[in-house]
Order: structure tokens, then sequence, then C-alpha cells
């Protein structure tokens, strides 16, 4: 009789997200002069895949994405200038969140909440990744 030893793997393949989750500012943004004179509500859902090949380190917090430190560098790029398109505003975000080299993807939506009477919210979703 022949005995057969099979090989245990040990590795696993999973994808890690970051989560924002119906982050509401107050921002100016809007091709239309009455939106250039008040800022207006939008929100943002952001998913941020990661490299799994990444380990999560409490000792290296460079092996995460940092949502408190994504969120301030948001709040600060809207804060900065008036939007006039969200895909421009979308494409400052990915500016900001592909900065973190373990991201590999990030989906975006971006909502204006108070513009067009009888609808919940406008907006757009746009997703890009890293080429590798």
């Amino acid at each position: 009789m022949k005995i057969i030893k099979f090989k245990e793997k040990k590795k696993y393949k999973y994808n890690r997200k970051v989560n924002i989750k119906n982050l509401v500012l107050k921002i100016s943004i809007g091709l239309h002069d009455f939106e250039k004179k008040k800022k207006q509500r939008v929100r943002f859902n952001i998913d941020i895949t990661t490299d799994s090949n990444i380990k999560p380190d409490n000792k290296n917090l460079l092996s995460i994405v940092n949502y408190e430190e994504s969120i301030k560098k948001i709040v600060s790029a809207t804060n900065l200038k008036h939007h006039e398109l969200l895909e421009d505003l979308a494409e400052n975000i990915f500016d900001i969140i592909f900065e973190n080299k373990i991201v590999k993807k990030v989906n975006l939506k971006l909502e204006k909440l108070d513009i067009i009477k009888n609808t919940e919210s406008v907006g757009i979703e746009v997703s890009k990744r890293r080429d590798e």
C-alpha cells in the first residue's frame, strides 16, 4: 500500500477594505453661479481596497490605511478651493487616497444632497485601480 501525503496550504486569498460611509460635508461645488455663492451638502462613500499581501501591523501604521487621516485630508481638500464638477473632486480624492502605496483600488460615490428637488440625491460613482 502506498501512502499519499498532501501538502497543507495555509495561504488565503482575500481583500481588505477600509470603508468610509456617509461622510457629509458642506462644500463649495458646482458650475452654476448660485452654487458658487453657497456651500452645499455632499455625501461621500468610499471603499478602499488595500494590498492583501501586507499584513496589518500595529507597530507600523504604514501597513494600514488610516481612515481618520484620510478624512482629514478630504476635508482639507474640499475647503481649499471651489470644485466645479463632482468628477474633478473625485480625481482630487483619488490623488489623496492613492498617496498611500498599499491602496490598490478605490470605489467612490459622491452625491449632492440638496440640489435637485424631489430627489434624495444626485451624483456620480467612480472606481479607480492602481496599475500593477
